[in-house]
């Protein structure tokens, strides 16, 4: 039986891209390439008419906006939905529009030039930052410099196409994201663009699949070819053969009839069958998520990576901002309860310096980063505290690897809920704090960490990363990057053992909850909760349901003494054949 694997070795017809939206599609090809905007910077005689001109192509822009902001909050939550509200904003900036109706009258040349000119400012700041999330928005802010000269040049954009077909395209706006979304695109494929592109978030967010990134895409495919988007692994199959055909389709028939298998466990517990029950919390990104979570019948959420934040905004909320987002995040799930991690920056996240570390993984990264930018750390710390009112909210420092960042970080704390007691603003006093081990340091010390905080969340990314001295995104020694690795069992053992001495709960967050392939192992190390993608979360559960718990512990106790990578994989891999439980997560 033919596996992905397979199917891309030998294939010459795939481009490879980045997964910026899950799912499988094959489909025509609607080739969209934007038209080139001439423009013009030739002399006028009548500044008044040119700055009319110029106002009038304003109003339509900002309507044109404002209804594609309507369509946006239809479809999507109000966060992502914003990404046109802040497009709307810029339209408004009186220091652009000044600067531009000024050069108007002092320089008498087309208004179209001295727009594009005055804009263009604003993304060669954006672009010369090296930071891919600030050159993402330089993408938007050119969608608001064409829109404008469009409309002084009386041009519109035709967004209908026919229902039904993968759209191919050298980059996608926001906007463009949206309106082909409204003709039932299939897919998305473009050359530019990365997974915290606006088009890549809205394709998330609307479930559509999406492959970014690909560099040459729009030009090695053509109008009306027939392609296929494999949203899970990033890669397209042009104009595909009778056999990758027939795989793929296979792959799309099993994923909805194991969706389908999957939605009579939404209301049943993830219990082992002698009667252990293990917590399901989801990891969220964005809040347009939630309604996922809630539908997958989520015990809470474990992560909420609130950095996220900062990448489609593209700048830090200030207090007001945040205490917004988390009170409606703390509303939607109560009385269940979410895990807001404080902003994880740095490393391959969001940055905010222009400082180039020359190792920003061992560099001013998580708590680092806060304890450096005090005042930005208290802005959220206090956010937080004014969103938890319904006793529903837990907080968790990332990147922890000294006492101190620990007890220096419940200095900040303390202070800030003293400040907030003085102006009378209510907040849970007893909201518990955590911490995210994830440096060796601190897993070796797990005792101690135990002994001053509410909770601990493994995050096995970074873990496996440092314990292994791996970087999981370079392919020359990404085969050391082992979550089998008896090294990374034994390390997780010992902080399962030390929570449990301190009777704190301890739980997993990384991508090694969400393999479905590890759960009976960590069931059986211990572990009271898993937090991962809440579409894995009911293929957790029919996992969970389908052994004993005292066989997993069996099968921990047995993987302890393991030597080896291979050792561990094959104990497991019996393990699913001995209790008949599919290894299969989905399709993949």
């Amino acid at each position: 039986m033919k596996s992905f694997k397979d199917i891309y070795k030998n294939s010459d017809n795939k481009i490879a891209g980045i997964a910026a939206a899950p799912g499988i599609v094959i489909g025509k090809v609607y080739l969209f390439t934007k038209e080139k905007l001439e423009i013009s910077k030739a002399p006028i005689t009548n500044s008044e008419e040119a700055i009319s001109n110029f106002e009038e192509a304003l109003r339509q822009s900002k309507k044109e906006l404002n209804k594609i902001f309507g369509i946006a909050r239809e479809k999507m939550d109000e966060v992502r939905a914003a990404i046109f509200e802040a497009q709307l904003m810029i339209l408004d900036d009186p220091i652009l529009l000044s600067n531009i109706e000024k050069r108007i009258k002092d320089e008498m040349i087309q208004p179209e030039f001295i727009v594009a000119d005055e804009i263009s400012k604003y993304q060669e700041l954006m672009i010369i930052s090296h930071e891919s999330y600030m050159k993402e928005r330089a993408h938007d802010i050119e969608d608001i410099k064409h829109r404008i000269i469009r409309n002084l040049q009386k041009k519109r954009w035709q967004s209908k196409i026919e229902k039904n077909l993968i759209v191919v395209s050298e980059a996608l706006t926001p906007a463009d994201t949206l309106l082909f979304s409204r003709s039932e695109s299939l897919g998305f494929v473009t050359d530019h663009g990365g997974l915290t592109s606006h088009a890549a978030i809205i394709s998330r967010s609307l479930n559509i699949p999406a492959v970014v990134g690909t560099h040459n895409a729009s030009t090695l495919i053509k109008d009306g070819d027939t392609i296929i988007v494999d949203g899970f692994h990033g890669y397209i199959v042009t104009n595909p053969t009778e056999v990758q055909l027939n795989f793929f389709t296979e792959k799309q028939k099993k994923l909805y009839e194991i969706q389908k298998g999957l939605e009579e466990l939404k209301d049943q517990p993830a219990v082992t069958m002698d009667g252990k029950e293990v917590n399901l919390e989801a990891n969220v990104d964005v809040t347009g998520e939630i309604d996922i979570v809630i539908t997958s019948s989520a015990k809470g959420i474990g992560l909420y990576r609130s950095e996220q934040i900062l990448n489609e905004l593209g700048t830090f909320p200030d207090e007001e901002e945040q205490t917004v987002i988390y009170s409606k995040l703390a509303s939607r799930i109560y009385p269940k309860f979410v895990t807001i991690r404080a902003f994880d920056i740095g490393g391959d996240k969001f940055r905010f310096s222009e400082y180039k570390e020359p190792n920003p993984f061992l560099g001013l990264r998580g708590i680092r980063f806060l304890l450096e930018n005090e005042s930005l750390f208290r802005t959220q710390i206090r956010a937080v505290l004014r969103s938890s009112e319904n006793k529903n909210i837990k907080f968790m420092i990332p990147m922890i690897s000294t006492l101190d960042e620990v007890w220096r970080t419940q200095k900040i704390i303390q202070e800030c809920k003293s400040e907030l007691k003085k102006e009378k603003i209510k907040f849970d006093n007893h909201i518990k704090i955590g911490i995210m081990v994830e440096v060796p340091s601190a897993a070796v010390m797990a005792k101690d960490y135990a002994e001053e905080i509410d909770f601990i969340s493994i995050g096995t990314n970074d873990l496996i990363q440092y314990m292994m001295a791996v970087d999981r995104g370079n392919d020359l020694v990404s085969n050391l990057y082992q979550e089998f690795s008896p090294v990374i069992i034994r390390t997780i053992d010992h902080i399962v053992s030390a929570a449990k001495k301190s009777k704190i709960p301890v739980s997993i967050c990384g991508e090694m909850a969400a393999d479905t392939l590890a759960i009976p192992l960590l069931v059986g190390l211990g572990l009271d909760s898993l937090s991962m993608s809440p579409g894995t979360i009911l293929y957790a559960k029919r996992i969970i349901r389908g052994f004993e718990f005292k066989k997993a512990k069996a099968l921990a106790d047995e993987c302890l003494q393991c030597k080896t990578e291979i050792e561990i994989q094959k104990k497991v891999k019996k393990f699913f054949d001995d209790n008949n439980i599919s290894r299969t997560r989905n399709i993949l």
